[in-house]
């Protein structure tokens, strides 16, 4: 089971990706990036609830709830496992994320991505600019200020060192910083860990919203501030 539903997530994405990338070039931007979003929402709810109704998953996401129609907010969140995107896109159909380049071209996500208006990370000031304007649309921003997983070894979900990218582009849009911290028992998709490799299960996360940061003062700042809110907070990771 564990496995046909990792082809069946394949699947989904790919049946999407192809249909969206032409979607992409055909549809305005003022119709094409909110289906786009909606859409990629949809698919993960589908495949978080495929896993939730096998068995495979146990999460509590209800605290996301609240931010479900909320406009013009960055969604900070430590980083612990490739599955933290799906989980919050999944309750976020406004959402767009901030991705790899790589996988901007990848033929099982690519297509979706570029309906969607996910901004990728190959050049950082197009970057910034980009996001900024995806959060006065009034879209969610979803950033992983680390900017990469939690390592296999780690003793805890504590964030490492972030990029101060998050608060610019908090500031240059005058939009506040919700951060959301992402506790999960397993060491399942962290950095270093096979996609292929079976896990304990069943899979246990817990989706808590944290402290909401204005954006105000300098750049540096604000993302230290956050960085250390984080770290406090995840030192110990609660079971859900």
């Amino acid at each position: 089971m564990f496995y046909l539903l990792l082809l069946a997530f394949a699947v989904i994405c790919l049946v999407w990706s192809l249909p969206a990338g032409l979607l992409a070039w055909l549809l305005p931007p003022s119709v094409g990036r909110p289906l786009g979003q909606r859409a990629i929402s949809a698919g993960f709810r589908l495949y978080i609830g495929m896993l939730k109704g096998s068995g495979l998953l146990r999460c509590d996401m209800s605290a996301l709830d609240t931010l479900r129609d909320e406009q013009g907010i960055v969604i900070a969140a430590n980083h612990p496992s490739l599955l933290d995107a799906v989980l919050l896109v999944s309750r976020l159909p406004h959402a767009v994320c901030i991705a790899k380049a790589s996988i901007g071209r990848n033929i099982l996500l690519g297509g979706g991505m570029r309906l969607a208006g996910y901004v990728l990370n190959d050049a950082p000031l197009p970057m910034i600019r980009n996001a900024a304007e995806a959060v006065r649309a009034g879209r969610q921003l979803v950033i992983f200020p680390e900017g990469t997983r939690t390592p296999k070894d780690a003793v805890d979900l504590c964030p490492g060192p972030f990029s101060r990218s998050f608060a610019v582009m908090a500031l240059q849009a005058q939009a506040p910083i919700q951060t959301i911290l992402i506790e999960c028992e397993s060491d399942y998709l962290r950095k270093g860990v096979s996609l292929f490799r079976k896990p304990k299960l069943p899979l246990r996360y817990k989706l808590r919203l944290g402290r909401r940061f204005p954006a105000a003062g300098d750049a540096q700042a604000l993302s230290r501030e956050v960085e250390v809110y984080l770290r406090s907070h995840l030192s110990r990771p609660a079971s859900p």
